[in-house]
């Protein structure tokens, strides 16, 4: 890699399998100060899923090969944030130190979540990004694009460090991209499969279903489990926790009221003192 602001080299070592790995050595030299570098950057498309269905008149299900970024952070929490199609450009920042890793996840593997004959979403391949050694302290940064054809790529994915890389030195990020069907770190806890928001019928506010797929660290009784929502605005209220039967899993519903214009949300199952399913982060934007 060679540019007016930084060269760079390069190794790679790939082996193929039912899961593609890829393991990258990178060196960077740069020659003036790089504040905002991105590293391990992945891009993805996502148009619409259960999350902004009513937005676009198609007769398929979803349209997307990613419906969310996994992450599991320095502290080991495994975290799940749902992908969005926005109105506007939308970058969201996760805080960490030492991440273990993250990725661009496409969940939804059954033909009839897209009911799409051509495209066959339901085969399109997770990357999971593995930091090899200590990263120390960054963001992972996700860019969410608008778009309206599903031939674009409107989904970023990188590591940001905290400080800037400096130049004159020289500065090295090691890494695996695992491609494959689900990610080596799934299964751990309860994942989220999918989310859900709409208008309050009977009174004020939005309502957001989240399902969390069975597993069991959950245990056989949902009264056992603490739901722990959280938000930046508003209020939360009517929050229930119960089996949903057609999965064998388990569905949080919650409201959220007031006047917001924009809601940073965060839910969390607990059970005998820890976390028992992925952490779940969405940004809620007025329309």
């Amino acid at each position: 890699m060679d540019s007016p602001s930084v060269a760079g080299a390069f190794t790679f070592k790939i082996s193929k399998g039912e899961t593609t790995v890829m393991e990258v050595a990178s060196h960077l030299f740069p020659r003036v100060d790089l504040t905002t570098a991105g590293i391990a950057p992945g891009t993805s498309m996502f148009l619409f899923s259960d999350i902004n269905r009513t937005r676009f008149d198609d007769f398929r299900e979803a349209v997307h090969d990613s419906d969310g970024l996994l992450m599991l952070n320095g502290a080991g929490e495994a975290l799940w944030r749902p992908l969005t199609n926005p109105k506007a450009v939308e970058v969201s920042a996760f805080g960490d130190t030492s991440p273990r890793g993250f990725g661009l996840m496409q969940r939804a593997r059954q033909p009839g979540d897209y009911n799409d004959l051509v495209a066959h979403y339901e085969r399109r391949p997770s990357l999971w990004v593995e930091p090899i050694g200590d990263w120390g302290p960054g963001a992972v940064m996700l860019v969410e694009i608008p778009t309206d054809k599903e031939i674009n790529d409107n989904i970023v994915a990188f590591w940001r460090p905290a400080a800037p890389l400096t130049a004159g030195q020289e500065h090295r990020f090691d890494y695996r991209l695992h491609w494959s069907a689900v990610a080596p770190v799934e299964g751990v806890v309860a994942q989220v499969t999918h989310s859900r928001t709409g208008a309050r019928v009977f009174e004020d506010g939005r309502i957001f279903t989240v399902d969390y797929a069975a597993h069991p660290a959950l245990g056989l009784d949902p009264g056992q489990i603490e739901a722990r929502v959280t938000t930046s605005a508003g209020e939360i209220s009517a929050q229930l926790l119960q089996v949903n039967p057609a999965t064998g899993g388990l569905r949080l519903d919650f409201t959220l009221k007031g006047e917001v214009s924009v809601a940073e949300l965060r839910a969390e199952l607990w059970r005998g003192g820890r976390t028992v399913a992925e952490v779940w982060l969405h940004r809620w934007v007025a329309a």
